[in-house]
């Protein structure tokens, strides 16, 4: 069964998401970026260009036509994955087909309707007998 990840009080959700798939990918673990839509994944795609600054994460929409080869992909079709190992979603709601993957990282930022939007992700993960962790990022970041 999916293990789905909470990270809380995210002040920036895109570096999170960021971090995260650097590291997934460091574990040799494909990943999949759910997108709500162009404007996130057009930022998603930029930080991991950009970040880290001395290495760097092959990665690319997931219509794109190396998307089977590619370990990382940012959009919205999760089947594009040939193999479904961390899902970082980055909408306001379940992903489609999050079940299929091991590890689903759910980034919620500080601001009151973003919190409110993960609690209600929360309970409907709760509610169907996820495994459920939370990291407050408030504590790491002193």
């Amino acid at each position: 069964m999916t293990e789905v990840l909470f990270y809380t009080f995210a002040a920036d959700p895109l570096d999170v998401a960021r971090r995260v798939a650097v590291k997934a990918h460091a574990q040799g673990k494909r990943v999949m970026i759910h997108t709500p839509d162009p404007a996130t994944a057009d930022a998603i795609d930029r930080l991991l260009w950009t970040t880290p600054a001395l290495g760097f994460v092959p990665h690319c929409r997931d219509t794109d036509p190396l998307a089977a080869e590619t370990p990382v992909l940012i959009g919205t079709q999760p089947d594009a994955l040939p193999r479904a190992d961390v899902m970082i979603n980055l909408d306001t709601t379940a992903p489609p087909a999050f079940a299929r993957f091991e590890r689903l990282v759910e980034i919620i930022g500080q601001d009151v309707a973003s919190r409110e939007r993960g609690r209600e992700r929360y309970r409907f993960y709760q509610s169907r007998g996820y495994a459920l962790t939370t990291h407050d990022l408030r504590q790491q970041a002193g």
